[in-house]
């Protein structure tokens, strides 16, 4: 049976992350999508032009007419705009009776600009974070949330440390932008440590990565699989959609994590 995951998240106008990147992974790897949106953007490969919060009580609602009525195996959590969303969604997903809540910490967009003031990240850290079986920062936001330098694959284990001391069940600090010729993500969990080494891909196709990471990881979640099997599995799919990764614009191109399904139509990205 496909598993529902529910993404609460921002809509990216470019197609390339947010809310549309969610879906495309949730439906790649065998899951039903539902959204709540937080926020819309006016976005291209190049800026992020505009951001309209969602008022926080239509977030709210969104997520309890979905919980209300569907049996949503997991949730995930990306680009939420504001502190009081934040709160807004850490009050909603805690009557979730689901207990895979996937938590990608999303602070500033590929192009640059900041997607949470510091309210926001203050609230994330002390309603949101609890919240999560497994928060998924890159190396930067790991630093933003623990305060702790992040550039070595040690240095990540002692912020995912930090994190799980803050309340997370566990925390997948990534490591696309460490040195060296490996990505090495690392998954910090209460029973020990497990380092994901991969090669280091060439290209800018990278928009999207760290939604399209979170919201696969949730729907292997969703799947019945041990969180260790679904970042493998997930970190699996993110490695197939930067190498089939589509350009788009003038700006970074995006992640397909669609591309399995376009070699079977015969469409070339």
């Amino acid at each position: 049976m496909r598993p529902i995951v529910l993404t609460i998240a921002g809509s990216d106008s470019s197609g390339g992350a947010g809310i549309q990147a969610d879906l495309k992974t949730i439906e790649a790897c065998g899951g039903w999508g539902a959204t709540a949106i937080a926020a819309l953007t006016a976005q291209n490969t190049v800026v992020v032009a505009h951001v309209s919060a969602i008022a926080p009580g239509l977030v709210r609602a969104q997520i309890e007419a979905v919980l209300a009525d569907l049996d949503v195996s997991a949730i995930k959590t990306g680009m939420l705009a504001s502190a009081e969303i934040v709160v807004a969604v850490a009050h909603a997903v805690g009557k979730a009776r689901t207990e895979y809540i996937v938590c990608d910490p999303v602070l500033r967009a590929s192009t640059g600009e900041w997607l949470l003031e510091d309210t926001g990240v203050s609230a994330w850290r002390e309603a949101l974070l609890p919240r999560a079986s497994v928060v998924t920062p890159n190396a930067e936001e790991a630093e933003i949330l623990t305060g702790l330098p992040v550039r070595t694959p040690d240095e990540a284990e002692r912020a995912g440390e930090r994190l799980l001391a803050l309340g997370a069940r566990a925390a997948l600090v990534t490591g696309g932008h460490f040195e060296g010729p490996l990505a090495i993500d690392v998954l910090v969990e209460r029973s020990g440590t497990t380092r994901f080494e991969g090669p280091r891909l060439a290209g800018t196709t990278t928009h999207g990565t760290g939604c399209a990471l979170s919201a696969a990881i949730a729907t292997h979640l969703g799947h019945g699989r041990t969180l260790l099997e679904a970042v493998r599995l997930a970190k699996r799919f993110v490695e197939e959609a930067l190498r089939h990764g589509v350009n788009l614009g003038r700006g970074a191109g995006a992640v397909d994590p669609l591309h399995a399904w376009h070699a079977r139509v015969g469409v070339r990205t």
